[in-house]
Parts: structure tokens; C-alpha cells; sequence
């Protein structure tokens, strides 16, 4: 359960969440969003958009090419506008047609068998520690569930949290910044703007800003989809003009930090998360990794700039931005700066040792129909959960039944920082 909310000291909680349905090879996905404050404005189709980009990338399997992704909005929105009622959305799984026997709801006739059983676990997926768990020996009824599949309805989520905080100003990106041990120029993107970053993303069959890494990349998937393999990678997302304090230091389940962690780590295949420059800080003494801070017009002589797209809020500002944005669970003002590590997918088409969780004897593992590399997919994902997460944030912050309360309450708070 994907809850999105979090509780508040004194018991009270921000019902802002979200709850998914559905197998890879279902009928179709559903998501049911509640607590989405009434007043947005919804395009259907800014939410279609982004189900196509997660669609896109190259290194995509077969699967790809037989859906595609439009929503279905069951609920909630009227006219284009939110109610602020539960938003119930479907995205029809247009394969369903070709397994309706294999995942039919109903009982098969007597004596049928049920048809395309895996009973070989893969290395690497859900398949026999969910099957452990729930007792399953047809280890179908795990990986259709466990499957990326489901990402879709995330990203329907996320397409509506975005839609909010977007209404505020925030701008976001994912980006692939590392494929198959191939590097992008870390030092030419931190330099780009987020719409900069973006543009150039979109325009990359592997979401990589970096046109001449992004060619390398491209002919790293062909070699390993020619010996059978299959790709990892990082990817960041990236968001600008969020407002210094989202997220909270007072107990741990607020912190904005952990939350934008637990969110990505959800991600299948996501096996490691860094804040700003985590990762690297850790062999760094302190004085190379805390960003110094400033004022404007605060000093005598010289000040350096502040790091693009820091929050205009005040007179503080950050001419560095190591710590991605956060200070203690919570926002700093400068650009929001998360990553995320994606291990290369579990299907292989030169298949692993596994044993037959049946017979118990040693055999292949099972192939799934699946892709060489989802990473470019993978970034779009991470952005939608980082948009949930912001805008759960957002709610606690400046929460209402209404988008126009919020505004008044956003408007209230910019003023009290001016004067901080």
C-alpha cells in the first residue's frame, strides 16, 4: 500500500495517499487518490503524457509496442476540476486480450489446468521469496504482480501530484546519468537548468542530457541485448523552486528525506538511493561537503552567485548545493537533488540457475517476456514518486480542502520569509 501520508504529532494524519490494483497481464491497472484538495485543474491528457514517456526508451521489450497507455478517469474530477473527492483512475491493459484464459478472474472448467504455470523461480525477482511467502507454487500468481507493470498507475498518481506543485512553481526532471557502466558528464549537467535538462532528456532514446554519453549508452544496450544481458544504471530527478520547509525535523517519519527514499526505493529494481552528493560525502571531510551560507547584500565585497534555481524566498541562499536540497529532513530552498541506483532486470535471456520449486530439481530460470533496459523508463517513475512525495509535503505544509486555501496559505508563508 502506497499511503503517502504520514502521522502528525497529537495523532492527527494528512489524508493525502494512494492505493494501486492490478496484474501485468489483468485487465487493467487502477489507482484511487485520496485527499487531492478540490480546485485543481486537470488535464487529461498532461497525465496521458506522462504514461507515454514512461513507455519510451531504448532497450524496451515487445510489450511497449502492444499497449498503449491512456487513462480512464472513473471519479473525482468534474469538468476538468478536482472535487476534492477520491480520484479513481484506469489504464486498460490492451494485452488482457491475448491472457484472458491465463488471468481470468473466474474458476476454469472442471479438470482444465491452469495454463503458462512458472514454477522456475528467477534470481533477482519477487518470484520464490513471494511465493514463500504466500504460499504459491505457480509462481504466476507472484510476478504479475511484483511486476513493473504496476508503475503505470504510479505514474498516473504522481501525473496529478505534479499537476499541484507544479500549480506552485516547483519544476522536476529525471534524467539518466549513468547506463551500464556508461557516465554521462556529471559536471556538464549539474551546470544546466532544469528545463535545460529536460529538453535534452526528451530528445534522448535513453533520457540521457549528455548527447555523446547518451550515443555510447545506446550501443552499450545493443551489446549486451546481443549476449543475452541486461542493463542497470542511475538516474536523478531533480526539482527547482521548491521553498525552504517541506518536511519536518520533529519526529522521523517526517522527514522529508527518508520519505523521497523509502519512495524510489519502492521502484522495482531500485536497489540504492542518495540525497545530494550522499554517496561521495561519505570519504569527504566536512569542510568539502556542508554548503556554506549566505545573505544578500549581507556582507562586504564580493558574494557568490546562489545555485540556480534556489527557492526566492528571502535573503539566504546556497552557492553550493552538496546536500541536494535538504538540511535535516527538510528543505533548504535550493534545487531538490535525489538518485537513484536500478540493477540491470532480472530476465535474462541466457537464464540463471535456479530449481524447480515442484520437482526441487536444478533447471534454468523462467523468461518472462521483458525488456533489455528500463532505466529511461525508471526516471520517468522516480519523478512521479518524488512529485507524490512533494506533494504530500506540500499538503502537511500549506494543507486546505481547497487548492485556493493553499494559496493563501503559500502567500502568507513567502511573506513571513521575506521578513525572516
Amino acid at each position: 500500500m502506497e499511503w503517502g501520508y504520514h502521522p502528525l504529532e497529537g495523532g492527527e494524519a494528512v489524508p493525502l495517499r494512494y492505493l494501486t490494483a492490478g496484474e501485468s497481464h489483468g485487465p487493467s491497472l487502477v489507482v484511487v487518490v485520496d485527499g487531492m484538495p478540490a480546485g485543481l485543474r486537470v488535464d487529461r491528457e498532461a497525465i496521458d503524457r506522462q504514461l507515454f514517456r514512461r513507455q519510451q526508451g531504448y532497450g524496451r521489450g515487445r510489450r511497449q509496442k502492444i499497449e498503449q497507455d491512456r487513462v480512464r478517469i472513473l471519479s473525482g474530477i468534474r469538468h476538468g476540476v478536482t472535487l476534492g473527492t477520491p480520484i479513481a483512475l484506469e489504464i486498460p491493459n490492451r494485452d488482457f486480450a491475448n491472457w484472458a484464459e491465463v488471468m481470468g478472474p473466474d474458476p476454469l472448467p472442471e479438470g482444465r489446468e491452469v495454463p503458462r504455470r512458472v514454477t522456475r523461480p528467477r534470481p533477482g525477482h519477487a518470484d520464490l521469496a513471494g511465493g514463500m511467502k504466500y504460499g504459491h507454487r505457480d509462481l504466476r500468481n507472484v510476478l504479475e504482480r511484483a511486476s513493473a507493470r504496476e508503475t503505470a498507475a504510479r505514474v498516473a498518481a504522481g501525473a496529478l501530484a505534479r499537476l499541484l506543485v507544479e500549480a506552485f512553481g516547483l519544476r522536476l526532471v529525471g534524467h539518466v546519468i549513468m547506463l551500464g557502466g556508461v557516465e554521462a558528464d556529471r559536471n556538464l549537467l549539474a551546470q544546466r537548468s532544469v528545463a535545460e535538462l529536460a529538453e535534452a532528456a526528451e530528445s534522448s532514446p535513453v533520457r540521457c542530457a549528455d548527447p555523446e554519453a547518451s550515443q555510447r549508452m545506446v550501443a552499450r544496450i545493443d551489446e549486451l541485448k546481443a549476449a543475452g544481458e541486461t542493463a542497470g544504471g542511475l538516474f536523478e530527478v531533480r526539482v527547482e523552486g521548491v521553498p525552504p520547509g517541506l518536511g519536518s525535523y520533529a519526529q522521523w517519519d517526517r522527514r522529508l528525506d527518508s520519505r523521497l527514499a523509502g519512495a524510489l526505493m519502492s521502484i522495482p529494481a531500485i536497489k540504492g538511493v542518495e540525497v545530494g552528493d550522499g554517496w561521495a560525502s561519505a570519504a569527504l571531510p566536512g569542510s568539502r561537503v556542508h554548503d556554506p551560507i549566505y545573505y544578500r547584500d549581507g556582507a562586504e565585497g564580493p558574494q557568490p552567485p546562489p545555485v540556480p534555481g534556489h527557492f526566492p524566498a528571502g535573503g539566504y541562499y546556497r552557492a553550493t548545493n552538496r546536500a541536494g536540497g535538504m538540511e535535516g529532513g527538510v528543505t533548504n530552498g535550493a534545487p531538490l537533488v535525489v538518485r537513484a541506483a536500478m540493477k540491470p532486470l532480472p530476465t535474462l535471456y541466457r537464464p540463471l540457475p535456479s530449481v524447480d520449486v515442484e520437482e526441487k530439481g536444478p533447471v534454468e530460470a523462467a523468461i518472462e517476456r521483458s525488456d533489455t533496459c528500463a532505466l529511461p523508463a525508471a526516471a520517468v517513475v522516480g519523478e512521479a514518486v518524488v512529485a507524490w512525495e512533494l506533494a504530500v509535503a506540500w499538503v502537511e505544509k500549506f494543507g486546505g480542502d481547497t487548492v485556493q486555501e493553499m494559496e493563501a496559505a503559500f502567500a502568507a508563508y513567502r511573506s513571513r520569509l521575506e521578513g525572516y
